[in-house]
Order: C-alpha cells, then sequence, then structure tokens
C-alpha cells in the first residue's frame, strides 16, 4: 500500500496526528476552488461484520493548516475484499471525487 506523505520539505503534523498509512490508500490528487486536494481510500474495521471490507473517501488539503482535520465521506464501499474496494475506489473519476468532496464540506 502507499503510504500517505506530504508535500516535499514540509514535516507536516506530528507522527500521532497522521492517519494510519496501512489504512490509507492515496488514489489521485486533484483541484477544487483553488486548492489542491489529495483523496485517500481509508479502510474502516467494522468488528461486527468481519468478512466484509468497508471503507471511505479521505480528501485532505495539500496546503492543510494547523487548524484543519481531513475531511471524510461516510462508509460509501462495502465489499468483499481491500481488492474489491480499492478497485471501486479507482473507478471514481475527478468528477465524482469533487463531488463526494463537496457532499462533506
Amino acid at each position: 500500500m502507499v503510504p500517505v506523505s506530504n508535500p516535499p520539505g514540509d514535516s507536516g503534523p506530528p507522527e500521532e496526528a497522521r492517519p494510519d498509512a496501512s489504512l490509507h490508500i492515496h488514489l489521485n490528487t486533484f483541484t477544487h476552488e483553488g486548492r489542491f486536494w489529495d483523496a485517500h481510500l481509508e479502510f474502516v474495521e467494522d468488528p461486527r461484520d468481519p468478512d466484509s471490507c468497508r471503507a471511505r473517501m479521505c480528501f485532505v488539503p495539500t496546503d492543510r493548516g494547523d487548524h484543519e482535520e481531513p475531511v471524510r465521506t461516510a462508509v460509501i464501499f462495502i465489499e468483499r475484499s481491500r481488492q474489491d474496494a480499492l478497485r471501486a475506489a479507482k473507478a471514481l473519476d475527478r468528477y465524482n471525487l469533487v463531488a463526494l468532496l463537496r457532499s462533506v464540506t
């Protein structure tokens, strides 16, 4: 999996404030309303249903200030495996990603 990373030269938030890289996969970077946004697939563990894989989208502005938190959708992918969830997320194009971001901001 590809870990969440900061732009070169940016140390970013303290390690404890960073999302767990094992649960995130960077999918795309796009522009929306004058900002660049990183779109990540974020896996969500559900102990009630361990035979499924649940995931949501997590959006992080690349110029994120100290006061800003990542923006997340609700769980929108429920698949049999992480590979299936990743395949479904990769099928989203820029317009889908912008629409999802707009729905949560």
